[in-house]
């Protein structure tokens, strides 16, 4: 893929720097200075990992003793699988961030992607934060989504501007990631800003509900990053008013300016997969429960078998068929279990669909974006997973990945 260089819209009150601190990568930014304003509120959500990297430590304990005055996030090097030394590392960008900004140490968020296991190079961090700081500026957003990227091939970054009571108000999001993507929460790195003025609790409230269908529906590779997190900040900057209410008009509106900046950074992580050629939707209709219905979509999103058909645009019917019979769905009865490609109807009553065709089926998997329906026929709740196929050059990446 190539770098569309996408747009967005500044956010008021946030300001991002970014410079070369050669951490890991040469001639190229590694490091990002978010600030933001002084009455800005901060809603986050972190990985599942239990091995989560020190940075993720480090920011769920400041982000509980205070509101963030910046962010500061690294990549090349995730600090992750770095034990008691790795917590020292991160605290000691923290205390070097704020030191240069006159400003309390656990007012500074950490965040770090990149290889795992290996010592951080605090020295080489901190010497590059004076010119991350004298980059800042309201525009550096673009800037900012390149400088986080490892394998990725392009910056993801996108915005919606929002009218409330005759006044305007902005959300803006940058993410990155790739590869290990099957976040249980977030994605690799996420940013998200509004200049509205936000109760923290109902910011929270707003990033939760935003992630579920987007960040959390999504999966490349079946693999939880120790390094995930989100980060939803409000700035109020804006000239509409406070959202101190859930019920409110304008909290909804911001719900949904969100989960819609979400989901577009999601599936462009998805687009973005590691050697990835398709966009994948699953959905699983009719189902007892939630959890049945994701897990069988998942189980399909993770079989080998079927993303590497998927990457070979083969209708392989048989192996989607494995993989529904395979998920932890108790009692299913296949007889009453329909599978779809697109609109074209495969299985139905326990085989082969009457009517389907070879050529039928293989005119959806030529598609860069593919539709696979499940139906189980034992409930009313349904459940949609995003993913990618498995290509050669998935293998080549991660094979390549440390050399």
């Amino acid at each position: 893929m190539t770098d569309q260089s996408p747009t967005f819209i500044p956010v008021a009150g946030v300001r991002l720097g970014s410079a070369a601190a050669g951490i890991r990568y040469r001639d190229r930014k590694d490091l990002v200075i978010v600030e933001l304003a002084a009455d800005s509120a901060c809603a986050a959500i972190f990985t599942r990992n239990r091995f989560c990297a020190a940075p993720v430590l480090v920011a769920r304990d400041h982000l509980g003793r205070s509101q963030p005055r910046y962010l500061l996030i690294n990549s090349g090097n995730a600090n992750a699988g770095t034990g008691d030394d790795g917590v020292r590392s991160a605290l000691a960008c923290c205390r070097a961030l704020a030191a240069l900004r006159s400003c309390a140490a656990d007012q500074v968020l950490p965040f770090s992607t990149g290889v795992i296991g290996e010592t951080l190079p605090v020295e080489r961090l901190a010497a590059a934060l004076p010119d991350a700081l004298s980059a800042l500026n309201q525009n550096g957003w673009l800037d900012a989504a390149r400088a986080i990227m490892t394998t990725d091939t392009v910056p993801k970054l996108c915005s919606r501007r929002m009218e409330y009571c005759g006044e305007h108000f902005t959300v803006t999001g940058m993410a990155k990631g790739s590869g290990m993507i099957r976040p249980d929460m977030a994605t690799m790195l996420a940013y998200i800003a509004t200049d509205l003025a936000v109760d923290p609790v109902l910011l929270q409230q707003c990033l939760e509900r935003a992630a579920a269908p987007s960040f959390n529906a999504i999966t490349v590779d079946g693999d939880t990053s120790t390094n995930d997190a989100c980060v939803l900040v409000a700035t109020a900057q804006s000239g509409c008013a406070p959202v101190n209410s859930a019920a409110s008009e304008l909290f909804q509106q911001l719900c949904e300016a969100v989960e819609a900046v979400c989901m577009e950074l999601a599936l462009a992580i998805v687009k973005d997969g590691e050697g990835a050629t398709k966009l994948v939707q699953i959905t699983v209709e009719e189902a007892l429960t939630g959890a049945e219905a994701r897990e069988v979509a998942y189980t399909i999103a993770h079989s080998p078998l079927v993303k590497t058909a998927l990457f070979a645009s083969d209708p392989n019917w048989g192996r989607i068929l494995a993989a529904i019979g395979r998920a932890d769905v108790p009692g299913l009865e296949i007889g009453k279990v329909e599978l779809w490609l697109g609109e074209v109807c495969i299985v139905s009553g326990g085989g082969r669909a009457a009517g389907y065709t070879e050529a039928a089926g293989q005119a959806v998997m030529d598609a860069e974006e593919i539709l696979i329906r499940v139906v189980l026929g034992r409930g009313d709740v349904s459940a949609t997973v995003y993913t990618c196929d498995l290509s050669h050059e998935y293998v080549r990446i991660n094979a390549e990945y440390r050399s």
